[in-house]
């Protein structure tokens, strides 16, 4: 073995024993640097003849670029294992599972809204959706809601600002969620029968009433529904969502722009300790407006009212939520109070079915 086998031997193994990157930089300054032992070799070859200095120049260049692609490759080595150990060091076990007091919980008006879509599907109605902000035509006049209606004065509803000179038609937070219904006939003509829930805003704060708030509207289509049909479809809806066995419900004679005729319902109740009971009782209690599709909310959904016939209704979410589980002000829906969501807040997997119960 001559004298460069001997050198690459020696730094090669050198390399291999080094265990952190200081120790390399010391082989790397005797190997390569100025007055490192190739270097030194290097600067002999000027003493030498031309053949020798072609043959032993070679040799050496061969031999510095072995070194320096060992020392490039165990540094990358050293730094693999410094940053394996570094992450061992700071692992953190993201599997562990939650603890009890930090399980979610459904907010009572998200499970009343699936409660009350549950029972509306198992009578074959399907879910319309539709945009909160509405344009003056959608929310009012397509609703047969006259230019002199004190809804649609700004002390009752929220009209979004626009520019003067803008030529579109004014535009306004829906103020229940009929819109929806307008869209529907005009996207799937009919016969149709959807429920649109959603939420709705208007001018209001009090106990019973907040600037926001949750409606769901009904609507039926075909060429021989009456009213005789919108009474079935309510007392099974109510029979369903409080889970009692026997309804009575009351229809009044009301008015609405966007039904003709129409009618407020009641419902037989009683109050017993402070506790509401639906079925039973001498009291009533007002809980939806209802009645059979204007003719021109038809004519405007594209429906030609000669044809077709329907019956419509509203029911306000949060209203229904106060009465089925006793909670007595309105405002505590959007207080975000953790202590009353988990006092009222359903489980998360408690999900609404007809044939399963609707509340567990």
């Amino acid at each position: 073995m001559d004298a460069l086998d001997l050198l690459k031997a020696k730094y090669l193994d050198g390399i291999i024993a080094a265990s952190d990157e200081a120790s390399l930089e010391e082989i790397r300054l005797a190997a390569l640097g100025k007055k490192g032992e190739i270097s030194l070799q290097m600067r002999e070859l000027g003493k030498m003849t031309p053949e020798e200095r072609q043959t032993t120049g070679a040799a050496l260049n061969r031999l510095k670029d072995e070194i320096d692609g060992a020392l490039r490759a165990k540094k990358e080595a050293l730094a693999d294992a410094a940053l394996d150990a570094r992450l061992a060091s700071e692992w953190l076990d993201v599997t562990l599972p939650s603890r009890p007091k930090r399980q979610g919980t459904i907010h009572p008006i998200s499970q009343v809204m699936d409660e009350v879509t549950a029972i509306f599907a198992d009578m074959g109605f399907a879910v319309a959706e539709g945009p909160q902000v509405e344009s003056d035509w959608y929310n009012f006049d397509a609703l047969n809601i006259a230019p002199e209606h004190p809804a649609r004065q700004e002390h009752d509803t929220f009209f979004m600002a626009r520019n003067a000179a803008d030529p579109r038609p004014p535009h306004v937070l829906r103020t229940h969620t009929s819109p929806v219904q307008i869209r529907a006939l005009q996207d799937r003509g009919a016969p149709i029968r959807v429920i649109a829930p959603g939420r709705v805003y208007r001018m209001d704060m009090d106990q019973t009433h907040t600037p926001m708030f949750h409606q769901i509207e009904g609507m039926a289509l075909g060429k021989d529904i009456s009213m005789a049909n919108l009474k079935w479809v309510l007392e099974e809806f109510c029979r369903a969502f409080f889970e009692v066995d026997d309804v009575e419900l009351r229809f009044r004679a009301s008015h609405f722009p966007f039904t003709e005729p129409s009618a407020e319902v009641d419902i037989r109740c009683s109050w017993d300790n402070g506790q509401l009971k639906i079925g039973e009782g001498d009291g009533w209690m007002e809980i939806l407006g209802s009645g059979m599709m204007h003719p021109k909310v038809l004519a405007a959904g594209g429906i030609d009212p000669n044809e077709y016939q329907g019956f419509a209704f509203g029911i306000g979410i949060d209203r229904l939520a106060m009465l089925k589980y006793g909670i007595p002000d309105l405002r505590a829906f959007f207080e975000s109070d953790l202590r009353w969501l988990r006092h009222y807040g359903f489980a998360a997997l408690d999900l609404p079915t007809v044939f399963g119960g609707l509340s567990k």
